[in-house]
């Protein structure tokens, strides 16, 4: 059984999500996807998400292609939560190129290219400066 694992925030769900978690399913059997924490992506961000943590969940949680979902905490934690779930590759999207390389004593490593001309910072920059 080979688990692959990613992480993210997946705020402001997008055709972006669903393309680098399909491909990192097809990279093994099950599929486990660690969202940010409300509170650990404002750490990252200094912004809440739009979407509350359980709501990113539930959607995430029922593509096809995710077996388990659950909340990251701490990004200290990424090498516990590789061991935790057992998984043999850790995928992330190459916005991160290098920044995951220090996992490759427990876990194969790879950078997906992320979807061209789609960003949910983007997408919130849109749609606050969309006119009442």
């Amino acid at each position: 059984m080979k688990n692959i694992i990613t992480f993210g925030t997946f705020d402001v769900f997008h055709v972006g999500h669903i393309n680098i978690l399909e491909r990192a399913a097809s990279y093994g059997d099950n599929l486990i996807v660690g969202i940010s924490s409300d509170e650990l992506s404002f750490s990252k961000k200094k912004r809440y998400p739009i979407y509350c943590q359980s709501d990113r969940m539930k959607i995430i949680n029922s593509l096809r292609c995710v077996n388990k979902v659950f909340i990251e905490e701490y990004l200290e934690l990424k090498l516990d939560y590789i061991k935790q779930y057992n998984a043999t590759l850790l995928v992330m999207g190459d916005d991160w190129i290098g920044s995951f390389d220090w996992v490759k004593k427990v876990c194969d490593v790879i950078y997906l290219p992320r979807t061209p001309s789609i960003s949910t910072t983007e997408i919130i920059e849109i749609v606050g400066l969309m006119p009442k």
